[in-house]
């Protein structure tokens, strides 16, 4: 087996810079033989678009602008995700003999090394089997409803991920609730109906007691050990790494033309 690396970040962070990250870690995927695990958390309510969404569809910019909620694009396809009180996580590699050639196989894998952190907490967590054909047209967000091989407890969604492939390199990064922010969901999203508020869950909702985000990365650390057998490199960002995750950052996650508009910056 290749090298693992691990990035542990433990204060939050501002979202283009989170999302600034996971692209050079897919870059650095697609250099060398190794895959990145990447543990993050979010310095403010960031509201993140899937690649291909259009704002204006998906999201209240003017209530995202009232509450003070940040709004970035995804470099992954997928639905509207509002990030806060949680544990994100992005896997980024390009180890066919680990994750197999296909989205869904890796997808699969990742999910249940993700299933088995949250068992370690004491959860019983399942794979979701199917994603509802109407939601997967929709403008809904993406924790309306589980989609097929994502993580759900009794029915109910606790993780949701997206993937992004370049031949068999690929990136995938999902957002794992702390605690359920419903209201502001529902404040800033466009088109969520009442009945579906109570497929959403979270972790501490789960467990009836409150967990830290340190806590809960250190299931998801031994989950992932456990589950793949390997043992983590810790991945130390040297001048040179941060510098290139800034320039991806300003020159795209922080820039509005993309964010807003889809605009694609040309080669960073």
């Amino acid at each position: 087996m290749s090298d693992w690396y691990l990035l542990f970040e433990p204060e939050p962070l501002p979202g283009s810079w989170n999302m600034a990250v996971d692209e050079f870690l897919f870059e650095q995927a697609q250099q060398q033989p190794a895959t990145f695990v990447h543990f993050y958390t979010w310095l403010k309510p960031t509201a993140s678009l899937g690649c291909s969404q259009e704002a204006s569809r998906v999201v209240n910019l003017e209530e995202c602008q009232r509450r003070g909620v940040e709004v970035v694009r995804r470099m992954t396809g997928g639905k509207m995700v509002l990030h806060h009180l949680e544990v994100t996580y992005s896997v980024a590699s390009g180890e066919t003999a680990v994750f197999s050639s296909t989205l869904e196989g890796s997808y699969r894998l990742i999910s249940e090394a993700l299933i088995e952190g949250l068992e370690l907490m004491g959860l019983k967590p399942a794979l979701a089997s199917a994603t509802p054909g109407a939601y997967a047209r929709s403008n809904l967000p993406c924790f309306a409803y589980p989609a097929r091989n994502e993580v759900e407890i009794a029915g109910k969604k606790i993780i949701g991920s997206a993937q992004k492939r370049a031949g068999r390199y690929f990136i995938q990064h999902g957002s794992i609730p702390l605690v359920s922010e419903l209201e502001l969901l529902m404040a800033i999203s466009f088109g969520l109906p009442p009945a579906r508020q109570a497929s959403l869950t979270s972790i501490s909702a789960e467990l009836g007691q409150a967990i830290s985000y340190q806590q809960a990365v250190d299931y998801f650390i031994q989950g992932f050990k456990s589950y793949f057998g390997l043992e983590f490199k810790p991945l130390v960002l040297d001048r040179g790494g941060l510098g290139q995750i800034k320039k991806i950052e300003s020159v795209k996650y922080a820039n509005p033309d993309w964010t807003f508009h889809k605009l694609a910056p040309g080669p960073i």
